[in-house]
């Protein structure tokens, strides 16, 4: 992923391809270490360290340890878009989409299972940031639920109170077969949850 300002808490924004290599390294680094150690036992010099970097470097983009956790929490948010998305908007029709999209969801959280911890420290440490991180999910998930109505894809309603609805279920979907437990596949997880999306529990 191209680094950019929508990691907030930047100091510096990278101009060369040297630059953003080093962000990505500290970022990937800073989500290693608050994923496994939490924000308030988190060190600079270990993500640095982590990053194969001199502390330096990480001053010269990040101000604190809280500027780059800030940073975090917009680039794994964004990352959560980047992934789903595509998904979801590349499949045939929006139902199908939706069935794609929790797949796709549950796999990235296997692959970068300290997302949780992260975005639930937020709340405490930078709520800002954490309001930031569902609003605009949130938000661009309603306006694709209406393109589809738009579509004739799907029925008519409250397609913000849908999106956030569907954000939870995923979230939960998430942590449980994400996170805790992979015995089964992202489709087998995706098929069952599809199917509530589409009937509802009648």
């Amino acid at each position: 992923m191209n680094v950019t300002q929508k990691t907030q808490g930047l100091t510096k924004t990278p101009k060369t391809a040297r630059g953003h290599k080093t962000l990505r390294l500290l970022l990937d680094a800073a989500a290693g270490e608050f994923g496994e150690r939490g924000f308030h036992e988190a060190a600079i010099a270990r993500i640095a360290q982590r990053a194969g970097v001199a502390i330096g470097s990480f001053y010269t983009y990040f101000e604190s340890k809280e500027a780059v956790f800030r940073a975090l929490v917009g680039d794994m948010s964004a990352q959560v878009r980047e992934t789903v998305a595509p998904v979801i908007l590349a499949a045939p029709d929006r139902l199908s989409g939706e069935r794609a999209g929790i797949a796709a969801f549950v796999a990235f959280v296997r692959q970068n299972k300290a997302l949780y911890r992260i975005i639930d420290e937020s709340a405490f440490v930078a709520e800002d940031a954490y309001r930031k991180h569902y609003n605009d999910i949130a938000e661009g998930y309603a306006a694709s639920l209406t393109a589809a109505f738009g579509r004739g894809e799907i029925s008519d309603s409250d397609m913000t109170i849908r999106a956030w609805a569907i954000m939870g279920m995923n979230v939960f979907l998430g942590l449980r077969f994400g996170v805790w437990d992979e015995t089964l596949t992202p489709e087998a997880v995706a098929k069952v949850a599809a199917d509530l999306i589409t009937n509802g529990l009648r």
